[in-house]
């Protein structure tokens, strides 16, 4: 049976993992592909599958959503990621509380594989996300990195849960941190955050180990658990390095700019070379 409801999925260069998300998502009337900036294959395999595919591409995640929202024309929604999976039971729960009314909002709780391994701690277990609405009762979505709905109704918390192949190796891991650590530098620069310092740098990273691995107990996922939070502790001090380099007067652009000019300048007055 199919529902009354539209699956949004946000992807750029999404080739390896789309087309299993696409897989399970056959309860739902539509799916739509909203292609942030794709230069892979991406639209070709959404297109495959008779998905609308529209291309829009903007920075922020808040943006990307709404844009996505005004091109729902079911009473439901969706928004999954090409990285998660939907599995028959959450499917038939979440059509059940379309069928009963019951609720204007669902949440999930998101089953999280990193390196291979589903996490049971380390912060992973409490991962909640408000991921569909009857789309009248969306109203905006706030935040350009972690974004959040603003909706009204009732929101329900679903049984069954959403699996996300997070975090497949270090590579991948590096590559989405070097898309999202500059937005939440820029940011923070723009509050005009204390100067950074190497003290606090180095601050953010163990404090950010400790909260994962130690507090969080993420070291009871074993290794996987302890190279994760090392992960996310390198990806603070990242955030951090950039706010640093954000805060530098004369900016770095600009120092690079003198001294691409002073070596101009040094071949205007000494560059006759005789061979």
């Amino acid at each position: 049976m199919k529902s009354n409801i539209t699956a949004l999925i946000i992807a750029k260069n999404e080739e390896k993992m789309l087309q299993a998300c696409l897989e399970t998502l056959s309860f739902c009337q539509k799916i739509i592909i909203l292609d942030n900036g794709s230069t892979d294959k991406t639209d070709i395999i959404a297109e495959n599958y008779n998905c609308q595919v529209v291309s829009f591409a903007h920075e922020s995640f808040a943006k990307l959503r709404e844009k996505a929202h005004s091109l729902v024309e079911t009473d439901w929604l969706f928004y999954v990621d090409a990285d998660e999976r939907v599995t028959p039971a959450l499917a038939k729960e979440i059509l059940l509380h379309i069928e009963q009314d019951d609720c204007q909002a669902m949440t999930i709780r998101r089953d999280n594989v990193c390196y291979g391994q589903r996490f049971a701690f380390g912060n992973w277990q409490n991962d909640l996300v408000t991921r569909i609405f009857k789309k009248e009762s969306l109203l905006s979505w706030q935040g350009d990195i972690h974004e959040s709905p603003v909706f009204k109704g009732i929101n329900v918390e679903l049984r069954h849960r959403l699996i996300h192949l997070t975090h497949r190796n270090t590579q991948d891991n590096l590559r989405k941190s070097a898309d999202w650590t500059i937005k939440e530098a820029t940011a923070l620069a723009a509050a005009s955050v204390k100067n950074v310092t190497f003290m606090v740098i180095l601050r953010k990273g163990i404090m950010e180990f400790y909260r994962r691995a130690i507090k969080h107990q993420g070291y009871k996922d074993g290794m996987a658990g302890i190279v994760e939070a090392l992960v996310q502790a390198i990806n603070r001090m990242v955030v951090y390095i950039q706010v640093w380099e954000l805060q530098q007067k004369p900016s770095i652009k600009a120092r690079y700019e003198k001294e691409e000019q002073e070596i101009k300048n040094l071949w205007k007055r000494e560059g006759k070379i005789k061979l």
